[in-house]
């Protein structure tokens, strides 16, 4: 996806040789109109999926997810990194650790929003270690629901993440792969070094 390739040069400041900073489109400011363009992008993909959920995890996964949940029409459901007190039913739980913030997070879903009938497309900001979408492809396993496929708006195709995701099965579609950041320089995959 050009665009998206695009921002992500542009705008993308790199921090080490792994980190990336987006925010000035994806994690503090939102560009609503590649989100949207993202969505519809993610759609064309898996529209033969029959999905019936997009999950994504909080926070920064949920522009994205709610933009692909429009184009979709389905309903977009997001995994909480903190048990709310209104939530006293039964709820669905696995931890999921951030490289990027070197934490680890219980996060959870309400078993009511998630039912063995589910078609479920997962969506991330960006792919490092896959520990997001497996946490998330776990809760989908536990409500004995199905996964059809996980969106990547970023890949960094240097780590191990695109790799775990298909050796547990998972069909993956990155829309942006970057293949280095050394030297402060972003490199995508498929661009000459």
């Amino acid at each position: 996806m050009e665009r998206l390739k695009n921002k992500v040069i542009e705008d993308g400041v790199v921090i080490d040789e792994k980190i990336l900073k987006v925010d000035g489109f994806l994690n503090h400011q939102i560009d609503a109109e590649l989100m949207h363009e993202i969505g519809k992008v993610f759609h064309e993909q898996f529209a033969h999926e029959n999905v019936t959920k997009i999950l994504t995890i909080e926070a920064s996964g949920i522009a994205p997810a709610i933009m692909a949940a429009l184009h979709f029409d389905v309903p977009c459901l997001f995994a909480k990194k903190a048990k709310p007190s209104t939530l006293n039913k039964g709820f669905y739980q696995t931890d999921v650790h951030s490289f990027t913030k070197n934490k680890t997070s219980t996060v959870i879903i309400s078993e009511e929003f998630l039912s063995p009938d589910d078609r479920v497309f997962i969506i991330d900001d960006f792919l490092a270690n896959g520990e997001a979408a497996l946490g998330l492809h776990r809760l989908v396993q536990q409500a004995n629901a199905t996964t059809v496929g996980v969106g990547i708006l970023v890949e960094k195709s240097f780590q191990q993440g695109r790799t775990r995701l298909e050796e547990a099965g998972l069909n993956v579609s990155s829309l942006c792969q970057i293949g280095s950041l050394k030297g402060n320089k972003i490199t995508l995959v498929g661009d000459q070094a």
